[in-house]
């Protein structure tokens, strides 16, 4: 019987050993003098392929685990899963403008050394590298097709309260500080600012050509690091910036006290792979699907959706 993979709860930065498919390459940087590795793999086809860019989480690196690649290798797809400075807790990591570079670096490596549709290039990431995804959608160079965003971070400011607030028994909070440079008396939060594309200019015109999907799940907050709000206030911000009239196409303080009340669709909005949807909205090439599900990433339909 075929098995369904796990979902993957993004706390967790296991390592394992990749498979031959994939191997290390190094990518120089084109902001200073580091070099970036990445795990790359090149399509065996004669014809174009897709590029899968798939971003680490907030505590992980290059070498962390990714259930995407067994897609990839199943599809013959061209990939590639950079390091970006790594973990988050250094100040040229956390989407800092090295952050950016390294990114758009690793995908100009992938073009010039795949051969690539680019028609179908696909910028994919959960937890921290939602937040990564949210930022490139913000400030990549390169024309990208579709960006997933699954449990993203959009705001520094407001998930350094929150951790604290939470007590985690994750140092993220501390690790927040460490990035934007605070000192004893608290939070840099101009800089955190900087760091948190919820605060950036949304690029309008790329969405005419680029499609944006934001997942969330309902638990995340309570079972998991990151609350919905974060998601739910980066999709009402960037219908917001596209001077988007019809209160309709957001999510409305109502439905949001509601989510959190209730932690239960609010009505039948259907499914994405085996999980219920709690709501579902849309406008043009932007979306947001807040789901039964904590803090994770359903894999399959992640890649799936990517068609």
């Amino acid at each position: 019987m075929k098995q369904t993979p796990s979902p993957i709860k993004y706390d967790d930065t296991s390592i394992v050993a990749w498979n031959s498919d994939f191997s290390i390459v190094e990518i120089p940087s084109s902001m200073d003098s580091a070099v970036q590795k990445a795990y790359f793999r090149k399509s065996n086809a004669q014809d174009r392929k897709p590029l899968l860019i798939s971003l680490h989480t907030w505590s992980g690196d290059y070498a962390q685990t990714d259930e995407l690649t067994r897609y990839a290798s199943a599809k013959d797809w061209n990939y590639i899963h950079p390091d970006f400075r790594g973990p988050n807790w250094t100040k040229k990591a956390c989407c800092s403008k090295y952050v950016i570079a390294d990114i758009d670096d690793a995908i100009t490596y992938a073009l010039q050394n795949a051969l690539v549709d680019t028609d179908r290039i696909y910028v994919v990431g959960a937890s921290g590298g939602g937040y990564a995804t949210l930022s490139m959608f913000m400030k990549s160079r390169h024309s990208i097709s579709r960006f997933s965003s699954w449990v993203p971070i959009s705001d520094l400011v407001a998930w350094y309260h929150e951790t604290v607030q939470r007590k985690s028994e994750f140092p993220y909070a501390q690790q927040i500080a460490d990035c934007v440079g605070s000192t004893a008396s608290g939070l840099n939060e101009t800089e955190a600012r900087e760091r948190s594309p919820l605060y950036w200019e949304t690029p309008r015109k790329k969405l005419e050509r680029t499609k944006l999907n934001i997942f969330t799940g309902i638990y995340d907050g309570v079972k998991g690091s990151v609350p919905i709000t974060h998601s739910i206030r980066f999709y009402n911000k960037v219908l917001k910036d596209l001077g988007v009239a019809d209160s309709a196409y957001y999510v409305t303080n109502q439905e949001t006290a509601l989510l959190l009340e209730t932690r239960k669709p609010l009505r039948n909005f259907g499914k994405i792979g085996d999980r219920y949807i709690c709501l579902k909205k849309e406008y043009k090439n932007i979306s947001l699907v807040i789901f039964t599900g904590e803090h994770e990433m359903l894999p399959a339909y992640a890649f799936e959706s990517l068609r």
